[in-house]
């Protein structure tokens, strides 16, 4: 793989696309909440759908940046030194547009390739086996035959619906009044090899909310998962209280902030072609 030297601030920095899985864990491992859907990307189901940079100094990683293919915007998410991350974004990895994932550390990093649009706050919360609080309730797990219900229910606030294979590959937890679906939640990706999960996609209808339903969805997801992962991690907005209530019920707890952003590449298409076109009309001219 092509690799680029790039001198910042009297450092070498090497950049290169990489799929070495050992380096990329290692790396992660050392700020495993923070990088957990990265660290599921890297199961066989989900590693053939991404592409990575990676920022070395003396041959050590210093900074990861993750593209994961199949989406529009495609998502990124960046980890690590603020230098490596600019030069992997220069470089490497450079979507015309992105939503990113990133500390707000590195928006800077960003700033030098991309508009970076306003956004709110996000926060990264966790919970294991010895902090988890279950909540009893009334749930059942969802089967793939129900996605049309469940993409219902989510059709009052997400744009896309879900596969059926969101839920014979992943975990869902219902709340049924009178048969009807009024709440759900789930996972957007489980790891075996990283004995981790994220739960998300937990959705109340308006009409029944306040009634601990997503608390009780949500609890359910997590107890399962917690037999096999050793952590479960979850996603809420900074500016969203009565969820932030709901996973603190059941033994949530903070682990960072962050910023979900989309991102717009400033560099022009056509930049770097004058060379070419000074070659054709020196051509056209002799």
């Amino acid at each position: 793989m092509t690799a680029v030297s790039i001198n910042r601030h009297q450092r070498t920095l090497l950049v290169q696309e990489t799929a070495d899985r050992s380096m990329l864990r290692a790396f992660l491992e050392t700020d495993r909440l923070y990088s957990a859907y990265a660290l599921c990307d890297l199961d066989d189901r989900e590693f053939l759908r991404t592409r990575w940079g990676v920022a070395l100094v003396e041959g050590k990683p210093i900074a990861v940046v993750l593209q994961y293919a199949g989406y529009s915007p495609q998502p990124i998410f960046v980890m690590g030194d603020n230098d490596g991350v600019e030069a992997i974004l220069a470089n490497v990895i450079k979507p015309r547009t992105a939503y990113v994932a990133a500390r707000h550390e590195h928006l800077a990093a960003m700033a030098s390739n991309y508009r970076v649009e306003p956004g709110g706050s996000m926060l990264r919360m966790w919970v294991d086996a010895e902090h988890f609080r279950p909540f009893p309730a009334s749930v059942q797990r969802m089967l793939p035959v129900e996605i049309a219900e469940l993409n219902r229910l989510y059709q009052l606030g997400f744009a896309s619906w879900l596969p059926a294979s969101a839920i014979s590959d992943g975990l869902y937890y219902g709340v049924r009044v009178n048969g009807r679906l009024v709440s759900a939640a789930g996972t957007h990706v489980i790891s075996p090899a990283a004995r981790l999960a994220v739960v998300g996609n937990v959705m109340t209808h308006a009409d029944f909310r306040g009634r601990g339903y997503a608390t009780a969805v949500t609890g359910a997801v997590t107890s399962e998962l917690l037999k096999t992962c050793d952590q479960v991690v979850l996603n809420v907005r900074a500016d969203n209280p009565p969820a932030l209530a709901a996973y603190r019920r059941l033994g949530y707890q903070l682990n960072v902030a962050f910023e979900e952003r989309l991102i717009h590449r400033t560099e022009l298409p056509w930049k770097g072609w004058s060379g070419a076109f000074r070659r054709i009309i020196s051509r056209k001219e002799s």
